[in-house]
């Protein structure tokens, strides 16, 4: 552990008394159990609230909501901070957050129920759903041409269901640390250009642009996910947030997850907070913010709790608490390495693979991510993260509301990555 993170623990420990005790959560064990499961050390827990309670009081982060479980067993929660420093709020375990690209896993269940049912497959090309992406070209190069637009050609590849999924699709804009034209372009005229489209309009938007590459030639964290929202949409003949709250949210008790409600609604869920250019915590501005429409990539507002339940379900194969969601191969199918390297390659960060709507761990010693290989996990924007550990049997929901996203800008571990490693080190046997 770096020594100044060690430093701010013990001092921590020493001046603030930690208690090291686990709160009450409200999540029951993914099954029914006889089993006495190791939990965390007593230290490892008052090492963990010291720490998150220093970044509080040092105006790092407003607050967090921390969730474990071993062998589908919760094990440690903790809440600590502010839900809204300028009401006083403090955070509690089941405050509501904005949980941004951790919707995409969601997603990705989705349409694995609906392939489990026959309705969807996975070589399905995607235009059988959305006949728009039936004119779909590929963009020659991502520079402009002499008419200010892009030079096309045909793909060379169809565009199918499992390239959504894979996050193979050619679908932009992704992340490069020198964005081209192409990169602008999308940026700017595609998914957020009109805030009061539907799901649909702006997906058949999407559709008129020139693809990056040919589908199933290169991972790229575009918006394949909002596009699979509305695949999902169109085959099951349902809207996809009552699609979601059918499919996945009633079955396993997920009462708190929804899509962003209106302003008026929003009462209870925690502020999201930035750092200004001298670094002191202030209010982020608004991103994402309209609440009448239902992307896949991103737009779900939760709790730790219930995320938890769903992350159990993909530890436990499919299954939580006697509701199947998926079977136990289609699991096993999403969590293998579909793409085995490249991935967060524009964010320099090396050993991270793809399964079908995660990401996987490929490569760990040699990866800037915290983990074991075949862990499966994602982040959002907001600073929510979710991991599955099969080696440790290990599920996580770690939470805040700060930006930035990632790693921090210094290229050190954030919070939640620090608070992980402390809890995983304290594992029993």
């Amino acid at each position: 552990m770096n020594r100044t993170i060690y430093a701010s623990l013990l001092a921590a420990l020493i001046l603030g008394g930690c208690s090291g005790k686990s709160l009450d959560s409200d999540v029951p064990p993914a099954k029914s159990s006889s089993e006495d499961v190791p939990g965390v050390s007593w230290l490892s827990r008052a090492m963990t609230d010291a720490y998150l309670r220093s970044q509080v009081w040092t105006g790092t982060r407003s607050g967090f909501v921390v969730m474990f479980a071993r062998k589908g067993q919760p094990i440690y929660t903790n809440a600590v901070g502010w839900a809204n420093i300028e009401a006083e709020q403090a955070m509690q375990v089941d405050t509501r957050m904005r949980f941004a690209s951790m919707t995409k896993p969601v997603t990705a269940v989705a349409a694995m129920t609906l392939v489990e049912d026959g309705v969807l497959g996975l070589d399905d090309p995607v235009a059988k759903y959305i006949p728009a992406f039936a004119a779909t070209q590929v963009a020659s190069n991502h520079t402009r041409n002499s008419r200010g637009g892009f030079d096309t050609r045909e793909p060379k590849s169809e565009l199918l269901v499992r390239h959504l999924l894979m996050f193979s699709s050619g679908i932009g804009p992704g992340i490069e640390a020198n964005p081209s034209e192409l990169h602008k372009y999308w940026d700017k005229n595609t998914l957020y250009t009109d805030s009061s489209e539907s799901l649909a309009d702006r997906i058949n938007r999407i559709a008129a642009q020139p693809l990056f590459e040919d589908p199933g030639t290169k991972w790229r964290y575009g918006w394949s996910a909002d596009v699979l929202a509305r695949v999902v949409e169109v085959a099951s003949g349902i809207p996809y947030d009552s699609f979601l709250k059918a499919t996945i949210f009633a079955p396993l008790g997920m009462d708190a997850t929804s899509y962003l409600p209106a302003v008026g609604g929003r009462a209870n869920m925690a502020k999201v907070y930035t750092q200004d250019e001298e670094g002191n915590l202030v209010k982020a501005p608004a991103r994402i913010d309209a609440s009448n429409w239902t992307p896949g990539g991103s737009g779900l507002v939760s709790t730790a709790g219930d995320y938890m339940r769903f992350a159990l379900m993909l530890w436990n194969g499919g299954e939580y608490q006697g509701a199947r969601i998926l079977k136990e191969e289609t699991i096993a199918e999403m969590t293998r390495l579909h793409v085995s390297s490249g991935v967060l390659a524009g964010m320099d960060i090396d050993g991270v693979g793809w399964g079908l709507g995660m990401a996987v761990m490929a490569d760990a010693e040699n990866s800037l991510i915290p983990g074991n290989n075949g862990e499966y996990w994602w982040n959002g924007y907001y600073g929510t993260t979710f991991f599955v550990d099969p080696q440790t049997d290990t599920v996580g929901v770690l939470l805040s509301q700060n930006e930035p996203k990632g790693l921090d800008g210094d290229g050190g571990p954030t919070p939640l990555f620090v608070a992980k490693g402390i809890v995983m080190g304290g594992l029993g046997d």
